[in-house]
């Protein structure tokens, strides 16, 4: 089916979902951006969104409204992407929930595991799981920095039953505007497979207030990412999920290794110099980050099974304090975060 005449909107228009919603924008089709910073939705009305990419800026005049405004849509959506934060993903389906067409989709463009939040607010006839992997930053109102080009940046979809996941080609073809779109068999592996490579990146550098890239090099970090890694690769196959290829890879040819080739591939082609993972991005803007999504997922899941998980354990315990306060990100952390694990 054809996405020309689709209402399409982006539901959170941060530094990631900004540069989705600008491509499809740019390609011609019916999106709106819905976002919770004021300031944010006011610079978009005033002059558009500028997306700065590596090699180009573009600067698009869209449709963008506050969160606010959601209940003064008339005419219902046939297609929307949560790209709010996956703490936030529950009010949010709540939220859009009553401006969905009757088989709209639903399409969760986030790290952790949101898709039981999705499928409890909007059941699995709306319900699109999906795994993102690009790299961009958001500091000033209308601006968007995206690192990762379109055809470097990685997504795959799924449904969770037989009906949705006849639809995904109609998802790829809207998405596809943004970068490479694959489809999944088994949504729920492939995005624990993500969340594998969120564990080692985007706590553990973040603690230390470092871009990612510096952190790997700091003596014990990477052993230690690696560490946080493997458990929750580890614990992924305990509770009955499958290892599955992500980031464009096609086979898993050394399941031992893999958490460790998927930080590689984080490293070497979604990244770069100076990228600071979301985590720190919030942390820096003196927001709530997505510390109990990513380790506090792993510890809940790997508790079922009886599995230890010390590094992830330490990592969510100092996240967690700077979550709550008590802490702040930096090299002083270095020590702890390193100490022998029992």
């Amino acid at each position: 089916m054809s996405t020309t005449g689709k209402r399409i909107a982006v539901l959170g228009t941060g530094a990631q979902g900004a540069g989705i919603a600008s491509d499809m924008a740019q390609a011609g089709l019916d999106v709106t951006f819905i976002d919770q910073w004021p300031a944010n939705v006011e610079a978009i009305r005033a002059r558009g969104i500028e997306v700065r990419l590596p090699d180009h800026t573009t600067l698009t005049p869209v449709k963008a409204i506050h969160l606010c405004q959601v209940a003064e849509v008339r005419e219902k959506f046939d297609m929307v992407f949560v790209v709010v934060k996956a703490y936030d993903t529950r009010w949010a389906c709540e939220m859009i929930r009553p401006v969905l067409a009757d088989d709209a989709l639903v399409i969760g463009l986030q790290n952790g595991m949101t898709i039981d939040d999705m499928l409890d607010v909007l059941g699995p006839k709306h319900t699109v799981g999906a795994v993102i992997e690009m790299a961009s930053n958001m500091f000033n109102p209308g601006i968007t920095v995206r690192q990762t080009l379109q055809k470097n940046s990685w997504f795959t979809v799924g449904g969770f039953i037989p009906e949705v996941q006849e639809r995904m080609p109609e998802v790829v073809e809207v998405l596809g505007h943004a970068g490479r779109v694959e489809i999944s068999e088994d949504i729920r592996s492939s995005k624990w497979m993500k969340l594998v490579g969120n564990a080692a990146e985007l706590v553990p550098s973040a603690i230390l207030d470092l871009p990612l890239a510096e952190a790997v090099q700091v003596p014990g970090m990477r052993d230690f990412m690696d560490q946080n890694g493997r458990e929750a690769l580890r614990t992924n196959v305990a509770i009955g999920n499958k290892i599955l290829p992500v980031f464009g890879l096609t086979a898993v040819d050394d399941p031992e290794a893999y958490a460790e080739q998927l930080f590689d591939i984080i490293l070497s082609e979604f990244s770069a110099p100076d990228t600071l993972t979301t985590v720190l991005q919030d942390w820096r803007k003196g927001r709530r980050a997505e510390t109990d999504q990513i380790q506090g997922t792993i510890l809940r899941a790997a508790a079922t099974v009886g599995m230890p998980v010390p590094a992830n354990q330490r990592t969510y315990e100092i996240g967690m304090e700077i979550e709550n306060g008590t802490n702040t990100p930096g090299m002083h952390n270095l020590e702890r975060l390193l100490a022998p694990l029992d």
